[in-house]
């Protein structure tokens, strides 16, 4: 293991001892605020420092292993014992680097997912369709709960624009690096000569504000427009303007919402999406300041990114930010994403292992 994640993980150790004594003391459990803020980073320290101890003592047991080579009898059993405590050395230090990754708070909450077909036209909505049925089986399959939010149809099926909220622990945290340009190669439906076209469509993947953090929009500051559904919905959706459009007037930030009959509830849910865009907003001016730094890996999650080629020919999805091919395109587009989102996220933790190491250096 490396020096620099000894010294991190000694610091945990000592940091466990620090966090008893204070438990203990009657002014801090007099005041549960305090408390329960400690007792929260008590338990993810006592994960970490158990596991560094865990490490420790089969280190111990591979030293005494190695000496016990020496001894003709004890060989055989020595090198098997050598093998198992290696091999589980190496699962607790992959474990242990994970768990001394930083980790984003908004990871583990739902989130927006934008889709908004591009250069294509027609073809570009198409896969614009087939991108919400991807996403939407992946969300199936992992048990969450995909909601329509807004949506506009193309004339040809597909759609301009859709909007969902994925409700579902780590939902934001799973899909953050969908967030770019998807390019799509493929004979279009429309195409009468049998030639593979390109199109484009961009993903943006937006967190769902906390309530108690949300950013704070003044109402003073916004334009509310109702109008009639385009979306199906039957007689009533046809007679009503139950959808709403809210506007943030200093940004020009827009969100609707034509999901639901209550025009009320429209609009709670469009302030929901508003808050959202504008916190990512700030959070990708954030990323931009950093970006000049450093090129992250992953990239900037920029809309503009081209991230991914699905080519439909040869069956083959490709993943440009870290160089991943998959030729099981069937799948994937059936939902199969857990290998493509596993190969992210190892990259993802990769980059932060090496600006930890950076850090100390």
């Amino acid at each position: 293991m490396k020096p620099f994640l000894r010294q991190q993980l000694q610091r945990y150790t000592e940091r466990l001892a620090e966090l008893d004594f204070l438990l203990s003391r009657e002014d801090i459990m007099a005041d549960m605020a305090q408390y329960l803020g400690l007792a929260r980073e008590h338990a993810q320290v006592t994960q970490i420092a158990g596991r560094w101890q865990r490490h420790q003592q089969r280190e111990a047991d591979l030293g005494a292993a190695q000496d016990l080579l020496a001894d003709p009898d004890m060989a055989a059993m020595a090198q098997e014992e050598i093998e198992s405590t290696q091999a589980e050395l190496r699962k607790l230090e992959d474990e242990l680097q994970r768990l001394l990754l930083p980790q984003d708070p908004d990871d583990l909450r739902n989130a927006f997912l934008e889709i908004r077909a591009g250069t294509g036209g027609d073809e570009s909505a198409l896969f614009a369709g087939d991108l919400l049925r991807m996403y939407t089986r992946y969300a199936e399959r992992a048990g969450w709960r995909a909601e329509l939010v807004s949506e506009s149809p193309s004339e040809l099926g597909g759609y301009k624009e859709v909007v969902l909220r994925i409700v579902g622990e780590s939902a934001f945290g799973t899909l953050r690096f969908e967030s770019g340009g998807h390019r799509v190669q493929r004979v279009p439906v429309t195409e009468a000569q049998g030639r593979i076209h390109t199109s484009a469509c961009t993903v943006a993947v937006l967190a769902e504000p906390d309530e108690a953090q949300a950013v704070q929009i003044n109402p003073a500051e916004l334009r509310i427009d109702t109008f009639r559904a385009s979306g199906a919905g039957g007689q009533h959706i046809n007679k009503t303007d139950s959808a709403v459009r809210i506007t943030h007037i200093p940004t020009g930030i827009v969100a609707e919402c034509q999901d639901d009959r209550s025009q009320h509830r429209n609009k709670a849910k469009a302030l929901q999406v508003l808050a959202a865009r504008i916190q990512e907003k700030e959070r990708s001016e954030r990323a931009t300041k950093d970006a000049a730094l450093r090129k992250g890996l992953i990239g900037s999650g920029d809309r503009s990114d081209r991230i991914r080629t699905y080519n439909f020919p040869q069956g083959r999805m490709t993943d440009h930010r870290i160089n991943l091919t998959l030729y099981k395109l069937t799948m994937i587009m059936d939902g199969d994403l857990d290998e493509v989102f596993a190969a992210l996220k190892a990259a993802h933790e990769a980059e932060q292992l090496a600006e930890l190491e950076a850090a100390q250096a």
